[in-house]
């Protein structure tokens, strides 16, 4: 594993798969993988709610939301994987379709000046 570098997604998705079935025995089914995204959904929506919204953090709170990504980064490789998806080649082609689609559309919305 490497330490205080970059690391690729490819890489990425490497160390979870190696980290998941070494450490971690198996992959858990697709099903829970699912339930724990909208769980690490909800930390991370927890965590910007209370700090950008009207809730405070409770009195001995230390909430993480560098720590919460990363959970959530990590379950959202973890389906990748189980899925057969090079979220490189999907992130790319993602990015692609929202250039073509959104090449003036949020230049001309008058919401963003």
């Amino acid at each position: 594993m490497k330490n205080n570098t970059d690391i690729t997604i490819r890489e990425a998705q490497e160390m979870v798969d190696n980290w998941i079935t070494t450490i971690g025995v198996r992959y858990f089914s697709p099903l829970t993988n699912m339930a724990i995204l909208a769980e690490e959904t909800g930390e991370v929506a927890r965590i910007m709610a209370r700090k950008h919204g009207d809730q405070s953090f409770k009195e001995g709170e230390s909430p993480n939301l560098a720590d919460e990504l990363a959970d959530l980064l990590w379950v959202t490789i973890a389906i990748a994987n189980q899925e057969g998806i090079d979220l490189t080649e999907a992130l790319q082609r993602n990015i692609d379709k929202k250039t073509s689609r959104d090449k003036n559309r949020h230049i001309n919305n008058p919401k963003l000046k």
